[in-house]
Order: structure tokens, then C-alpha cells, then sequence
């Protein structure tokens, strides 16, 4: 106890920690400072200027309008896109990995222990590793070039269903569900009513996983999607990039940065709203009595 007290108060070791911290800090902002500053430069002043710092006009507001505008505003269309991807993507991700980490954590069946290690390894397995197999096998069916290309295969979360799994395990007690069972309570009342409200924390933070990588999933929709109509922002931002670089393309790199800019505001909120409970959730289990 009195080692683990001087480690706490030890001036050298506080100090080194700040620091880390701090480096972590720049690490973490600059990019979006950069992002932020060079959103607010015109086309010219991108390659006459230092970057982390503004020049000229400030051109925020006319560069969020020619972005919105261009190709008659098929940003407008990638954004919604990309909500839809995430809304039936990572929500029924979310909500499959919900089902199946409860029933994981508090009901015998035969097979738990095969479906558990089959969880497990799934977790380490890469996405892009599967996506050439299911672009063949979405061929075959005639998915591709459509949205249930990209919806689909993101229902399928491992990494959500292990952490709901955990944390279904540490916050629902056996005795709780004992006692509604005992009161008459049936299997769905029992999740609706009862263990729904104590695995909050964990939907949230599961939500928030599932939803970056939806929002910032770019190979899968490169490799899923022929028509530009049914982009997301990631892949549309790319092409538009592209652009300078093919015979008689416009180089809009102002709008590509400014793109970039509007498509992380959302994550950004949603992390700011769900900040408490997504510290909640990833905490739960970590203290033990």
C-alpha cells in the first residue's frame, strides 16, 4: 500500500505521465487543426501557404457551400448514404450483437462453448479479409452495385458481440433474473423490462464501435458499389481526390478537405452526447468486489 502511495505521489513519474498525455493530446488534435485551417483556404492558397496556419480570405463558409453544390450536390446524396449504411448497419449490428451477447452470458444451450470460441477467433479475423469472398459469394445473389452490398455484411460485429457479451456478464446478476423468473416474469418481459435499462451502457458503447466503422468503412464499398449514386462519403471523397489526376479532371482539393471537415462533425457529436455512457460501458468489470 505505502509503495503503490508513493507511486501515486511521486513528482517525477506525474510529470512523465503529463507529458505522455500531452504528446498523445498534439497527436490526437493536430490533424484536426489541420483540417480545420486548411477547409478554410481557397484552391490557391492551399499550395502557397503553410499548413497549420490560415492565409488569405476566410473561405470556410463559401467552401462548405461549393462543396454541398458540386456535381449538382452529390455530397448531399454520399451523406445520406452514409447515414442509412449506419443506421441499418450498425444499429442492427448493435442490436444482433445485444441478442446474442445476452444470450451468451446468461443462457445454457448446447454448442455455448463452440459458438464462444467461434466469437473469439472471429474477433481476430480482419474484415477486409473476408471481403473478396463475400463479394463473390453477393455476385452470385446479384447484391452488388446495391446498398445491401454494404448493409449486410455490416450486421455482423464480433468484436460488439464479445464486448456485450462481457459486459452482459458482469451487470446483470443471476439472482436478478432468479427472482423475476420466480415472479412470474416470461423470458421477454425479463430482457425488455428488467435487464435492457443495466446493459444501457454497454448498447451505447457497442453502438459507438460499430458506428465508426461503418461511417469510415472504404473497402468494402470500393469494392461493392460500380454506381456513384449509392457511395458514401469515404469512397465519394476518394473519387473526387481522383479527380486531379485523370485527363481533363478539375482539381478540387479545397473541396475534398472541406468534405473531409463535414464528414467527422458527426462522429464528433455523437461522442460528445455518448461520452458518459461510452465511459461507463468500457469501464464495466474493471472493479471487482
Amino acid at each position: 500500500m505505502r509503495s503503490t502511495r508513493r507511486g501515486i505521489d511521486n513528482p517525477k513519474r506525474n510529470l512523465l505521465l503529463t507529458i505522455l498525455t500531452g504528446l498523445i493530446l498534439i497527436y490526437s488534435l493536430v490533424p484536426l487543426v489541420w483540417l480545420f485551417i486548411n477547409a478554410s483556404k481557397t484552391q490557391a492558397d492551399l499550395f502557397t501557404s503553410f499548413g497549420l496556419w490560415f492565409s488569405g480570405d476566410f473561405a470556410l463558409f463559401s467552401n462548405i457551400a461549393d462543396t454541398l453544390s458540386y456535381d449538382d450536390g452529390i455530397f448531399g446524396r454520399w451523406f445520406l448514404n452514409t447515414v442509412l449504411y449506419v443506421v441499418l448497419g450498425a444499429g442492427g449490428a448493435t442490436f444482433l450483437s445485444l441478442l446474442g451477447g445476452y444470450a451468451l452470458a446468461k443462457f445454457n444451450f448446447p454448442g455455448k462453448k463452440a459458438v464462444a470460441a467461434v466469437v473469439i477467433g472471429a474477433v481476430a479475423v480482419p474484415g477486409t479479409a473476408l471481403a473478396v469472398p463475400t463479394f463473390l459469394m453477393f455476385s452470385e445473389m446479384g447484391l452488388t452495385n446495391t446498398p445491401w452490398s454494404v448493409i449486410i455484411p455490416s450486421l455482423i460485429s464480433p468484436f460488439g458481440l464479445y464486448l456485450m457479451w462481457t459486459f452482459a456478464s458482469e451487470s446483470i446478476p443471476t439472482e436478478l433474473l432468479e427472482s423475476a423468473r420466480m415472479d412470474g416474469a416470461g423470458e421477454f418481459r425479463t430482457f425488455f423490462q428488467i435487464c435492457l435499462p443495466l446493459l444501457g451502457p454497454g448498447i451505447v458503447t457497442v453502438l459507438l464501435f460499430d458506428m465508426v466503422a461503418t461511417w469510415n468503412n472504404y473497402f468494402l464499398p470500393l469494392i461493392m458499389l460500380k454506381d456513384p449514386a449509392w457511395y458514401p462519403l469515404t469512397l465519394g471523397l476518394n473519387a473526387w481526390n481522383a479527380q486531379a489526376a485523370t485527363a481533363g479532371g478539375d482539381a478540387i482539393f479545397n473541396l475534398v478537405i472541406t468534405g473531409a471537415l463535414l464528414t467527422i462533425l458527426p462522429l464528433i457529436a455523437a461522442f460528445l452526447l455518448l461520452q458518459r455512457y461510452w465511459q461507463s460501458g468500457l469501464s464495466a468489470g474493471a472493479v471487482k468486489e
